[in-house]
């Protein structure tokens, strides 16, 4: 297994004194407590009051600004004070917030993912053990009956929905700039596939970014109408389709362009279905392509992470996909994902990795014949 090099260093030999270890064990024993704490200190304003204070606070004075009773507080404060993310002052009662619960107030990656731990996954994350040893997701029926979160996405509740949302976006936003300098200066893009293209949102970039491109978006036909409300009235519109498919299913085969399509684009999808699912739908790209076909697949790959906490969040985020999304996908590993696109028949051209946070583009072409 390769990693990269921050990787390598931390995850190859012990790190932790035996005393730190096992603070660590009970921090995780612990785990649903300490979030569920953190979260609540974010709802209900107690460190954004610790920020903006010029020297702490006291309970007392948490409890008038927060209108919570002094017991709430003083339960709130003192877990706040040994998970880490506040501090006291012993002489005059008064706290203050640490650098941990400093990130967790302004670090927009960690409010993303409390919403989303919370909202989406929390309560379906108890069924964890059944999904893993069934392959399917069984927390998603905390929610309904669906084989699959993205068949439910347009009906699950409001809040839901968005915080769903704001975590997918907020990972693939960030690398958009980047992504179209490689995808539209380095070659030549008039025609793209938007595989699996939601909302629309890199259709919008993509048709803002160069006047020419036509680029049609591929996904399930409850998606394919967001995608159509979305997009209505903006700029560029009138260049993006849709195309309705469901792509588990073997039979369903990518739209046929005279001429061949220019690009096929896959941002944060194909960590959406197993390795055998991966290799159909990739198959059936290949069949769509032409030698000048470039197949884009941009992914997080949690072993070309930068830092160990984009790493931590993505080899959490697999648990998701095993309990919530599908049951038999995850956030892939590079070796994983170039071993299944050379099966299809296509080889990676390059790699570009360190976009946003934490994306790497793999550049696609068909194998030499």
């Amino acid at each position: 297994m390769k990693l990269s090099p921050v990787l390598e260093k931390a995850y190859t030999k012990e790190q932790l004194s035996a005393q730190e270890a096992q603070a660590k064990a009970e921090f995780i024993a612990w785990g649903p407590v300490v979030f569920q704490a953190s979260r609540l200190m974010l709802k209900f304003g107690i460190l954004d009051l610790l920020r903006d204070s010029s020297n702490g606070m006291t309970m007392d004075e948490i409890s008038r600004e927060t209108k919570l009773s002094g017991y709430a507080v003083k339960c709130l404060m003192e877990a706040a004070l040994c998970i880490g993310t506040v501090l006291v002052n012993t002489e005059t009662g008064r706290f203050t917030l640490s650098k941990t619960g400093w990130f967790l107030l302004t670090d927009p990656a960690v409010r993303v993912n409390v919403d989303f731990n919370h909202e989406v996954n929390y309560e379906g994350l108890f069924r964890l053990e059944e999904s893993l040893k069934e392959g399917r997701p069984a927390g998603l029926e905390h929610f309904g009956d669906w084989p699959t979160l993205y068949e439910a996405l347009s009906s699950l509740p409001q809040e839901v929905r968005e915080s769903w949302l704001k975590f997918d976006h907020f990972y693939s936003d960030s690398s958009f700039p980047e992504a179209l300098e490689i995808v539209f200066r380095k070659h030549r893009t008039k025609s793209l596939y938007d595989v699996g293209g939601n909302t629309g949102k890199w259709a919008l970039q993509c048709v803002g970014y160069d006047g020419e491109v036509e680029v049609t978006v591929l996904d399930l036909p409850q998606q394919i109408d967001m995608m159509r409300d979305n997009v209505r009235g903006r700029n560029g519109a009138e260049r993006i389709s849709g195309y309705a498919v469901n792509l588990l299913d073997r039979e369903a085969q990518f739209p046929r362009r005279e001429g061949g399509v220019d690009a096929i684009w896959m941002s944060q999808f194909l960590d959406c279905f197993s390795e055998d699912e991966m290799l159909s739908i990739l198959k059936r790209a290949e069949s769509a392509m032409t030698q000048e076909t470039k197949l884009y697949i941009m992914e997080t790959l949690w072993d070309r992470q930068r830092f160990t906490p984009a790493a931590f969040c993505l080899t959490m985020t697999s648990l998701y996909f095993t309990a919530m999304a599908n049951g038999n996908s995850k956030m892939y590993h590079s070796e994983d994902i170039i071993r299944v696109v050379e099966e299809a028949g296509l080889e990676v051209e390059e790699i570009h990795d360190n976009l946003g946070q934490g994306h790497s583009i793999l550049v696609c072409k068909l194998k030499k014949r």
